[in-house]
């Protein structure tokens, strides 16, 4: 189960936030029985890019033997 502090990862494009799937961002807040989430999800430099309200089905925990990979955002 997801709690708070746990990183994630978005399993759907939000281009509203110029976010992708397999972008990586920190639960804050867990909402209803883990129906929803509060994400904030921030640049490597630690500037945030977006704190936004997801459904369950648009994230997932990080796997086991998973990589991070970084990438240029648009503003």
């Amino acid at each position: 189960m997801i709690q708070e502090l746990d990183r994630v990862v978005l399993t759907a494009d939000l281009p509203e936030y110029g976010l992708k799937a397999g972008d990586l961002g920190t639960v804050v807040l867990v909402h209803q029985g883990a129906q929803g989430y509060e994400v904030e999800f921030v640049t490597l430099d630690g500037e945030t890019v977006a704190v936004t309200s997801l459904l369950a089905a648009q994230l997932r925990p990080i796997g086991r033997r998973e990589i991070a990979q970084a990438r240029a955002i648009a503003w």
